[in-house]
């Protein structure tokens, strides 16, 4: 198998791309309170204490990508870029991103890719929307000293030109870290097809964000139903699991994982993760995890908050994985907001104390340069 690039047997077919886009402008369209809604937020942010976040889930894009979006328009789906582009990207700039950091009680945002990502089925299409975005994130960081850091896209499925930027975005841009979809054509995080990118993040040690997209395996529940509906947490699940079934977690143990959306279906589904049965997963759940085992690795991965503070999902999480463990991301700016995130945790069922650790201080055991 040719080391850049995956079998072409493996990728999607024109459909399902289609498909994957469809559906997220389905489900954007949805958070959309209505058409003028700028950033999908539903009128003007409540006023939040100021609490000194780290969003760890908020997004960006560059003219340079946005435009590449809006040429796929009628070739992918028609009016998806175009929604894409007018309605969540309109208006976006560094500095409208610091204004609305600085009325939502949020300190630094970290800045990633959303789906659809870059990957559209050609290498060097790919290879050059990567690296326009990350020079365009690593200019943001640099002209705004403090409010921002780089989670920075890799041109996977290609595996040499992954490598490749892995050692431009690190030694030159100075990123923070990488932010990767769950899956690319059928392959999770887990798969051996990936095992060299993951080999030099874990020898770098890297922080490696990862954020969902409908997976083609599993779409169309039924008309009128978009494939994120579902599938955007599913795949975290999927791509999570993929780590932990194998010795990938192990093999990759210096890596700092933060999945998105709370673990996606991980908490609902954690007894279908072999850490226990009916009559022992409690038991297993209330004590210390075996070394590498699969308990081990899900409470030494990072989860965010975004479109998750609700009671149910993080007290999940925090008796799955910790309360050191959760960090605050608001998947800006889709959604709802980060004022709105930042109220809903408030009534999530965490103390003051835990509530500090999830704004701020967890983020900073691996993100210390933001102490300052």
């Amino acid at each position: 198998m040719d080391r850049n690039i995956l079998n072409q047997s493996n990728q999607p077919t024109q459909p399902t791309r289609r498909d994957l886009l469809a559906g997220l402008a389905a489900l954007g369209a949805g958070s959309l309170a209505s058409k003028g809604a700028l950033f999908g937020q539903p009128g003007p942010p409540p006023a939040v204490p100021d609490v000194h976040a780290i969003d760890c889930h908020n997004h960006f894009a560059s003219p340079a990508y946005i435009k590449a979006l809006m040429a796929k328009d009628g070739k992918h789906n028609a009016g998806y870029t175009t929604w894409f582009s007018l309605q969540t990207w309109k208006g976006y700039s560094p500095a409208k991103v610091i204004e609305d950091l600085d009325r939502q009680g949020t300190q630094t945002a970290m800045l990633s890719c959303t789906t659809p990502g870059a990957w559209f089925g050609n290498p060097p299409e790919t290879k050059a929307m990567v690296r326009e975005m990350n020079e365009y994130g690593a200019k943001m960081v640099s002209d705004y000293k403090g409010r921002f850091g780089l989670f920075a896209l890799l041109p996977l499925p290609t595996i040499d030109d992954s490598l490749k930027e892995i050692e431009y975005v690190f030694d030159v841009l100075k990123a923070d870290g990488i932010g990767l979809m769950s899956s690319h054509d059928l392959h999770w995080h887990g798969d051996v097809i990936f095992r060299p990118v993951f080999d030099e993040l874990n020898r770098r040690g890297a922080i490696v964000y990862t954020h969902p997209i409908d997976s083609p395996c599993c779409q169309d529940i039924q008309p009128g139903v978009s494939p994120p509906t579902i599938e955007y947490n599913t795949d975290t699940a999927r791509t999570i699991f993929s780590l932990i079934v194998g010795d990938a977690a192990t093999r990759y143990s210096n890596i700092k994982f933060i999945f998105s959306h709370g673990g996606g279906t991980m908490p609902s589904l954690i007894e279908r993760f072999g850490v226990g049965g009916p009559d022992t997963i409690n038991d297993n759940l209330a004590k210390a995890a075996e070394p590498n085992s699969r308990l081990y690795h899900l409470r030494r991965f990072f989860y965010d908050t975004a479109q998750s503070p609700n009671i149910v999902q993080m007290l999940g999480l925090k008796t799955i994985a910790g309360i050191n463990q959760i960090v605050f991301g608001s998947d800006y700016p889709f959604g709802a907001g980060m004022a709105r995130h930042l109220i809903g945790l408030q009534k999530a069922g965490f103390t003051a104390d835990e509530l500090k650790l999830i704004h701020r201080e967890n983020a900073l055991r691996i993100l210390p340069r933001f102490k300052a």
